[in-house]
C-alpha cells in the first residue's frame, strides 16, 4: 500500500461522519490516522507499533477475519473493533477473532481515545465483564482439549468434574441420576484412560489441567 507507515488505520466507509472521527484522533492522539475502505485487503507492513480499528457498522465478520489472519502474521500490528452494540455482540467477535479491544456506540470520544491509547502501549482494552466471558469460553475450550485428548466421553467428563468437587460414588450417582454400578464402570474406564490409580490421582489430574470442580445438585439434599 502506499499510505506509508501510519500509527493508526481506521478501516470504514468514507463519510463526513467519519472524516470528523478521524480528524478527532488526529488532533487528540498526535499521531497519523488513514482511513481504510472496508473493502480493502489487509497487506500492510508493520515497522513500529500500529493499531487497526474496524467499524463493525461497516466491516464485515469475514473480512474482519482477514485482519485478523493480519494480525496473526504482524506482531507489532493490532486490531480493535469499534461501534459495537453490546457485549453479546462483543462476545461472538472475541470466540473467533483475534481483537485486543472493544469500543461500544455508546462509548464517547474521550473513552475512545483513551482505550487507543492503551492498544498502542500494548495493552487490552476489554470490559471486567466481556475478559470474564472470554476467559470463561477459552477454559471450557481447554477442557473440551483436554478431555478429548484424553478420549473421555461427556459422562466420563462429568463424574471427573464432580469428583473434584469432592463428591462420593453415591453423591455422583444422586447427582447423575445411574446407579452406583454405573458409576463404579465409569471411575473405572475414567482411571484407565487418565493412567491412573485412584481418585485422588485423577482430581490432581484434572486440577493441573484447569478442569474445574462441578457443583453437586443432589436430587435428595431435601428430604433429609
Amino acid at each position: 500500500m502506499s499510505q506509508g507507515n501510519p500509527k493508526i488505520w481506521l478501516v470504514s466507509s468514507t463519510s463526513p461522519q467519519t472524516q470528523l472521527f478521524l480528524d478527532y484522533l488526529t488532533q487528540h492522539l498526535r499521531c497519523q490516522v488513514v482511513n481504510l475502505a472496508p473493502q480493502q485487503l489487509p497487506g500492510l507492513a508493520c515497522e513500529k507499533p500500529a493499531l487497526v480499528l474496524l467499524d463493525s457498522n461497516q466491516v464485515d465478520k469475514p473480512q474482519m477475519l482477514l485482519w485478523h489472519e493480519e494480525a496473526l502474521n504482524e506482531p507489532l500490528l493490532t486490531v480493535a473493533a469499534f461501534n459495537l452494540a453490546d457485549e453479546e455482540q462483543a462476545a461472538d467477535l472475541l470466540t473467533s477473532l483475534h481483537l485486543q479491544g472493544i469500543f461500544y456506540r455508546q462509548d464517547d470520544l474521550t473513552l475512545i481515545c483513551k482505550g487507543i491509547g492503551a492498544l498502542l502501549r500494548g495493552e487490552w482494552w476489554l470490559s471486567r465483564s466481556l475478559m470474564a466471558r472470554l476467559i470463561h469460553f477459552y477454559r471450557n475450550q481447554q477442557i473440551s482439549t483436554y478431555n478429548q485428548a484424553a478420549g473421555l466421553t461427556q459422562r466420563e467428563a462429568e463424574v471427573l468434574s464432580l469428583l473434584g468437587s469432592g463428591a462420593s460414588n453415591l453423591m455422583i450417582a444422586d447427582t447423575l441420576n445411574v446407579s452406583d454400578h454405573t458409576v463404579k464402570t465409569h471411575l473405572y474406564n475414567l482411571f484407565r484412560k487418565l493412567e491412573v490409580h485412584n481418585r485422588f490421582q485423577a482430581v490432581d489430574w484434572a486440577r493441573s489441567r484447569g478442569v474445574p470442580a462441578a457443583a453437586i445438585h443432589s436430587r435428595k439434599s431435601g428430604n433429609g
